[in-house]
């Protein structure tokens, strides 16, 4: 069984960030081009050109093959997030069978060492914070770090605008798909089983969904 949980906007203060040739820590974001201006950091998209050749994202994978030693400190995938739920999920099922579903870099696994960025799904509320939303229009080249011959089960836990990509990137694998949600009606997902899992918990439920899961098995 392999576990797949969408990704939090709450990430660790020690987050590491990818630089600049010029040493410039960079934020990933949806739209850097309306994010509010610091001068601390600069804002890009991950597949935009970086300083040099590649795009970040290209940089990304690259600095994950060849800096065992990590220079630039950045954490893995599952320990990036605040919440303790990735850090059970992976004591429960190892770390090479639990996956990350972000909306800034696509289906990641939990090892994937992960800078800090700032991009969701979800919807956000009109304002300063905008910038943050990855729309469905917008072009992203998602990583997909699972074999498409796994004849493993998937199970997701995660909000209904995460589903999309999930089905998406998934689409190929073998194993039976399995998507826990907690809307009245099922969301749309071509070729997986929905299960309904049953709180009054309104934002963020996954969490606990998990949590349930892991008790149970």
């Amino acid at each position: 069984m392999i576990a797949v949980i969408q990704c939090a906007s709450s990430k660790r203060p020690d987050a590491g960030h990818l630089l600049k040739g010029d040493g410039e820590r960079v934020i990933f974001v949806a739209h850097p081009e309306t994010a509010p201006a610091d001068s601390g950091y600069i804002y890009a998209r991950p597949d935009d050109k970086s300083d040099g050749a590649q795009s970040w994202r290209e940089v990304l994978l690259k600095y994950n093959d060849t800096h065992a030693s990590n220079p630039l400190g950045l954490l893995p995938a599952y320990r990036l997030y605040e919440n303790a739920t990735y850090g059970r999920l992976v004591e429960r099922f190892g770390v090479e069978k639990v996956f990350i579903l972000s909306a800034g870099w696509g289906l990641i696994r939990a090892d994937f060492l992960t800078p800090y960025y700032d991009i969701t799904f979800s919807p956000i509320a009109r304002g300063r914070d905008a910038y943050k939303r990855r729309t469905k229009v917008d072009k992203y080249c998602d990583l997909c770090m699972l074999s498409d011959d796994t004849d493993e089960e998937l199970i997701f836990f995660g909000g209904k605008d995460y589903v999309p990509l999930f089905c998406t990137l998934t689409s190929r694998v073998k194993g039976k798909r399995t998507i826990f949600h907690s809307a009245a009606q099922a969301p749309q997902a071509p070729g997986c089983v929905t299960v309904k899992f049953e709180t009054t918990t309104r934002t963020n439920w996954h969490y606990e969904c998990a949590r349930a899961f892991l008790k149970r098995i």
